[in-house]
């Protein structure tokens, strides 16, 4: 695989990999190497692989774990890097693989109830089947006792527009004693209907498995079949996507705090977040014809040129009206009441269960793809990657207001760079990956998002794409922080980690 180093190993072999793992990081935290994902494959002669991609630090390449199955289990290494934990629960789901030792052995992506004979993964997806949906919640749920404890199991349908997922609160007046969030509610099925597709279809698909992320998507995904074929988009290409993809962090940064002002029941800041997030889409669509950014990065840069005349101009019409509005929140006292000391994540708690993006950076990890695993134009501009120590709802809404004004910054600065050229180049430059595996990765609005991709044995479409999305590990980190809270805090740390359900639900 492509930016990898590769390691082969035996079922056998994985626990004493993962202590030398732990060992080689030392005082982890402060490292930024890390395990980020696993998945599982099956290859054309029909044996099954399992793959453990971890990042051994800032300039360095990728680390990739693969393991060949003689039969369907392996050890769970859950317990010693707890972030694989769900990543193995949606292998066995998806690929009928146990994991000796798992700590939570049941089903994640597949909901009780559900019956689909063969491991989803293990056949032909049929495009016209039932959803891999289910029901019920999971057979080791607490049973608390007490006459003084509730339990309230609280959707999946929510109220408004929000997302479908259920979350179960056992709890005493307002105190949370235990929480457990149920996901996959409206699981799509996106890994397997990348399966047989075209390679520009592939980047369709990448823009739909998250509608607000849009481009973060298909450039994690075109970046990965860049590096599976040996190609590398032109230079105006690659600048065009760091607008594109500052533009994206930065309306979902405004929408991000008109409904965090929503829970803290700050209606006009509310109001004002969302009519600056949609003053900024309709720059969007002035510039690429799509609120949502899509229809425009593909394997080998851009389908189409763009015309950014204007574009600073307009933005800096939009910038002293963000600066009065974050100013006016954090001079907000009841504001600052509800977030401070709310939803507190531990430094330690998020390393350990493998937080991502702005929600790691506000309990003091020092992580950004952009900076560390450099992509696109991002080596050519200055920018910080900003880092707060509180670890509550608070730091996590100043991580996001200063990378709004970063992202300003960064679009300027690439605008100034921006020259003329081809923005679209098909041919290889670099020598391809020999089995037609690539990795691409992104920093998303949400955080670290990373595609594995498999091509077919032609090159010319796809056999195996793997997400690992932001949300799906800060859904995991999440639930650590609703415990000992309380029932009217709630929505308000939800919204603070501006989580995606449909990222999850893939």
């Amino acid at each position: 695989m492509r930016h990898c180093e590769i390691l082969d190993l035996t079922p056998e072999q994985l626990p004493r990999a993962a202590d030398d793992l732990m060992t080689a990081l030392g005082d982890a935290p402060s490292a930024h190497g890390r395990m980020q994902f696993a998945y599982a494959l099956q290859r054309p002669d029909g044996t099954l692989q399992t793959r453990y991609v971890m990042s051994q630090g800032a300039d360095k390449p990728y680390r990739l774990w693969r393991v060949e199955l003689s039969a369907r289990r392996l050890p769970s290494l859950a317990g010693k890097l707890p972030l694989l934990g769900w990543y193995e629960r949606e292998i066995a789901d998806l690929y009928g693989i146990q994991f000796d030792g798992h700590p939570e052995p049941y089903p994640l992506a597949l909901h009780e109830g559900f019956s689909a004979g063969a491991p989803p993964l293990l056949k032909a997806f049929d495009r016209h089947g039932a959803a891999l949906a289910g029901h019920a919640m999971p057979p080791t749920e607490p049973r608390m006792i007490g006459a003084e404890i509730q339990r309230l199991p609280f959707g999946p349908v929510r109220a408004d527009v929000v997302e479908s997922a259920q979350f179960l609160f056992y709890y005493i007046g307002e105190g949370i004693l235990h929480y457990h969030p149920r996901l996959f509610y409206k699981h799509r099925a996106m890994e397997a209907r990348f399966q047989g597709a075209s390679l520009l279809t592939g980047s369709v698909l990448a823009e739909r498995v998250s509608g607000v992320d849009s481009v973060a998507h298909a450039l994690a995904y075109s970046q990965a079949v860049e590096g599976a074929l040996g190609w590398r988009a032109p230079r105006r290409a690659r600048a065009l996507r760091v607008i594109l993809a500052e533009l994206e962090r930065l309306y979902n940064h405004l929408h991000y705090f008109g409904h965090l002002a929503k829970t803290t029941t700050l209606k006009v800041a509310e109001a004002e977040g969302l009519w600056l997030d949609e003053q900024v889409k309709q720059v969007n669509a002035r510039l690429t014809g799509s609120r949502f950014l899509r229809g425009l990065i593909a394997p080998g840069g851009l389908r189409r040129d763009l015309d950014v005349a204007g574009l600073n101009e307009a933005l800096a019409t939009i910038e002293p009206a963000i600066e009065v509005y974050l100013a006016r929140l954090e001079g907000t006292r009841s504001y600052l009441d509800r977030l401070q000391t709310t939803g507190m994540l531990a430094r330690q708690v998020a390393f350990e269960q493998g937080a991502t993006g702005p929600v790691e950076r506000a309990s003091d990890l020092d992580r950004d793809l952009r900076r560390d695993h450099v992509y696109a134009l991002y080596a050519h501009l200055a920018f910080e990657v900003p880092v707060e120590k509180g670890g509550d709802a608070h730091a996590r809404a100043l991580v996001r207001a200063a990378e709004i004004r970063q992202s300003l910054a960064l679009i300027r600065q690439t605008l100034a760079l921006l020259a003329p050229g081809p923005v679209l180049r098909r041919e290889a430059v670099e020598q391809a990956d020999p089995e037609g595996d690539g990795l691409g990765w992104v920093e998303g609005t949400r955080g670290g998002l990373l595609y594995a991709v498999h091509l077919d044995a032609a090159r010319a479409g796809l056999a195996r794409v793997k997400i690992k999305e932001p949300s799906f590990s800060n859904w995991r980190v999440f639930p650590f922080t609703v415990a000992d809270s309380n029932m009217m805090d709630y929505a308000i740390n939800e919204a603070s980690f501006g989580l995606s359900v449909a990222g999850v639900d893939r």
